[in-house]
């Protein structure tokens, strides 16, 4: 590693009062969703029985993802040597913590009864993928931690290589693990596919990269500075890359399902019947998520293109996790079923105010991280520059 000159986040109180004031007051929004949930129950929200994972579950997912796609840009420098990056690397660690903190609150306090994670711990299943994640979700933010010490503190860097190359396989596993979630859940067709592992390890490295997008010009901002546009501009053609991946992944799982005769019915729901499910599709996922960052890109927009593509990951996440549940199961295939209970009939999902804010509370969460990590640590790289090339990185007007 190469000497790195980093500051704590010196911003002026007239641009961080209003930041702090916004999440402290989405945090409290967030709060009284939870207060709310937990005291009157779950039919305060849009969840039923019929589709138990709502909102919140989409906002967990994409935060999740993110987190460990947020970590690609340390793992640029520290795995592949790429030295423009080297000064990125603690900010792209402390902000791979800070979203898997977010997304770890809201499915924790979305439960309804937050004391029953203990019970999860205490007694797992060790046939449950759900269960394994508890050890992914901390392996990561140890590791990822343990990293990060490992940049800051001089005394811990002759661990770097071992740090960085654990924290390296680790996202992989842990994003392989969050896609087998939906993967092997054999009773419901839109998810039972392999193919969810690695196209949510493309999906974490388009969010992620996208989230560092706007994150990092954010903490410059408050410094009254600006990033260098070099390292935005080759940033930006990363992430149409990862754009592109996650697109063709998309398309191959809609492909297989149109091929399989059990799951041709559920693509044309999906692609020509579905109402606001196929509007998010053209509109969300293959639009706003997709083609909409391409041109951005194209246009030499990175920051743009990466706000496309969150507001697309919001849109695709819900595709899979709402549609996977609404959609009926073929109890006996080749026949037509209904009943007073709603079967053969797509379940009705509306997320309501409180799903809203406890989604929302666990973005403030991440956000609320990531900026103390900013105040109290030295992650902000001050100026720096490649030999022989354009200056590259945070540039902080002096």
């Amino acid at each position: 590693m190469t000497a790195i000159t980093l500051d704590q986040l010196d911003a002026a109180p007239r641009r961080l009062l209003p930041v702090v004031v916004g999440l402290g007051v989405a945090l409290v929004c967030g709060g009284t969703a939870v207060l709310i949930i937990e005291t009157m129950g779950h039919h305060v929200t849009g969840m039923t029985s019929l589709v138990p994972w709502g909102l919140p579950h989409i906002f967990a997912y994409v935060l999740i993802l993110a987190a460990s796609g947020a970590l690609n840009v340390a793992m640029i420098a520290s795995v592949f040597r790429r030295k423009v990056y080297e000064t990125l690397e603690p900010f792209s660690a402390m902000l791979a913590i800070a979203l898997l903190a977010g997304g770890l609150s809201i499915l924790v306090l979305d439960l309804g009864r937050p004391d029953r994670l203990m019970l999860t711990m205490t007694h797992p299943n060790p046939r449950s993928i759900f269960a394994w994640n508890i050890v992914l979700y901390t392996g990561f933010m140890a590791t990822t931690a343990a990293y990060l010490i490992t940049l800051l503190d001089g005394r811990f860097s002759r661990f770097f290589g071992a740090t960085s190359g654990i924290a390296f396989l680790w996202r992989f596993v842990l994003t392989t693990g969050t896609g087998l979630d939906l993967g092997i859940l054999v009773a419901r067709e839109a998810f039972n596919s392999a193919i969810m592992a690695p196209m949510f390890i493309s999906f974490s490295l388009t969010f992620g990269l996208a989230a560092f997008l706007l994150l990092l010009p954010t903490a410059a901002w408050l410094r009254g500075g600006t990033p260098d546009r070099a390292v935005l501009q080759r940033l930006g053609r990363l992430l149409a890359l990862f754009v592109a991946v996650s697109f063709y992944f998309a398309v191959v799982m809609h492909a297989f399902n149109i091929y399989t005769p059990q799951t041709r019915a559920l693509e044309r729901f999906l692609l020509l019947d579905g109402g606001v499910y196929t509007a998010l599709l053209w509109g969300g996922q293959v639009l706003i998520g997709t083609a909409v960052p391409l041109l951005l890109v194209a246009m030499g927009r990175p920051i743009s293109a990466a706000a496309a593509v969150m507001i697309g990951a919001v849109a695709t996440i819900y595709l899979y996790v709402i549609v996977g549940q609404a959609y009926p199961q073929p109890l006996l295939p080749g026949m037509q079923i209904s009943s007073i209970y709603g079967d053969g009939t797509v379940a009705a999902y509306v997320p309501s105010l409180t799903e809203l804010l406890l989604s929302l509370g666990g973005v403030a969460v991440a956000l609320s991280v990531l900026l103390a990590g900013c105040l109290l640590f030295r992650i902000i790289p001050r100026r720096f520059a490649r030999a022989g090339a354009p200056g590259a990185g945070l540039q902080v007007a002096t």
